[in-house]
């Protein structure tokens, strides 16, 4: 059985292939491309509370680094496997290259459910992962962060296991600043509101999936942007109010609670019927594959953000690009880069121990997506393509200009 065997690595080659073919890639150099350079799987046992030893199982793929160190997010969840790290890891390669970032793509987690440990265990199975991959990260090859079901605290502790074993603190091995995708999410939708010419005040949104990401995005368009919250969701419900939600309450029930079970202000729909539901912003930011071809064609948003990585199918995308006088795709490698962004001008301080303060992190930020939306909207115009194909498009290319211009070794 090949080692990325997954429908999701399967689904990122797809759409590999669909760029290939649009820039004429010779097929001796695809291969090279799209496989990940360095792929590791590393198996945790820990003591657990009840004095019984757990084994776990982690990854860390690194896609290319030809550009320069591979970055990527952390997972913590149940079902993750190498095909899905692998999978992440090339869309992040094409998400930093599109944004101009010297990296390559990277990502890595555990296959573990994070709420089902004790904070001790949580701890024990961080500290052992960062030990296992010290042979394979440092701030100069492969620069970690937080992911979904990791935090700030996760990534001290790989910090901390990281700086005992070389013996002097490195700050810059790990970054972790979630709300700065969120916050870079908001900023794409405003600038597509003002090309469609829809007023903030008068619009809705829905938002699928209540966490780092989606959390951030609701309350910024909410409370500084004057859009209307009518739909949240996590991976336990689904609530819909046609009034609007108070996203700041919703916020704080999170924080109490943990999900939005008991969360009464609105009514309970399905999951998967909130994504079709009418408003004018729809942003899934949970997981992958949710926009499929069972679903696309029944769209009622006019904007549709990708706040999470691969939300959208190749099936889907056919239906979308039929749609596109409908249907404006902000792409997830442009619309989720907020992240990635930020912690690149992270790496930057740490490596240089160096400060930035918030409005200049903020005004670079939003300097670098203003580069990268401008770029994907004109090619697309330009060349009558979508907005997916020519942002990926953009990032292919840089990749693959690197690599020729490095050469093949030996």
């Amino acid at each position: 059985m090949h080692i990325y065997d997954d429908d999701v690595f399967r689904m990122a080659c797809d759409q590999f292939h669909i760029i290939a073919d649009y820039l004429n890639i010779d097929r001796n150099e695809r291969d090279r491309l799209m496989y990940p350079k360095r792929a590791m799987a590393v198996t945790l046992p820990i003591h657990m509370d009840d004095g019984s030893v757990r084994t776990f199982q982690g990854y860390r793929v690194q896609h290319h680094l030809t550009l320069g160190p591979t970055k990527g997010g952390t997972r913590f969840a149940p079902n993750l496997s190498m095909g899905e790290t692998a999978a992440l890891a090339m869309w992040m390669s094409w998400k930093c290259a599109l944004a101009n970032l010297p990296y390559g793509g990277a990502k890595g987690g555990i296959a573990c459910d994070p709420a089902e440990l004790s904070r001790t265990e949580l701890e024990a199975v961080s500290r052992r992962y960062m030990q296992e991959m010290i042979p394979f990260v440092g701030p100069h090859t492969d620069i970690m962060g937080p992911d979904m079901g990791t935090n700030e605290q996760i990534m001290a502790w790989f910090m901390d296991t990281y700086s005992v074993y070389q013996g002097y603190c490195v700050s810059e091995i790990v970054t972790g600043k979630p709300v700065a995708t969120g916050r870079g999410v908001v900023y794409l939708i405003e600038r597509a509101m003002d090309i469609l010419k829809i007023d903030p005040e008068k619009s809705t949104a829905i938002v699928q999936g209540f966490g780092n990401v989606g959390s951030v995005a609701a309350l910024s368009l909410a409370l500084k942007t004057g859009v209307k919250i009518v739909g949240i969701s996590d991976a336990f419900t689904a609530i819909y109010n046609p009034k609007g939600i108070d996203v700041k309450a919703a916020e704080q029930h999170m924080i109490k609670k943990g999900n939005l079970r008991a969360f009464d202000q609105g009514d309970k729909v399905d999951p998967n019927e909130m994504l079709t539901m009418q408003c004018d912003i729809l942003i899934p930011a949970a997981v992958d594959r949710v926009i499929t071809e069972k679903n696309a064609g029944q769209l009622k948003c006019r904007i549709l953000a990708e706040g999470a990585n691969g939300p959208t199918t190749p099936d889907a995308d056919k239906i979308l690009d039929q749609r596109w006088n409908d249907v404006f795709v902000i792409p997830d490698i442009l619309c989720n880069a907020g992240g990635v962004i930020v912690s690149y001008f992270e790496w930057v301080q740490g490596l240089q121990s160096y400060l930035w303060t918030e409005t200049e992190v903020t005004d670079k930020l939003f300097r670098i997506l203003e580069h990268s939306f401008t770029q994907v909207i004109r090619r697309a115009k330009e060349h009558k393509i979508s907005h997916r194909t020519a942002a990926m498009a953009i990032g292919v290319e840089r990749v693959m200009k690197a690599k020729k211009a490095r050469g093949l070794f030996p």
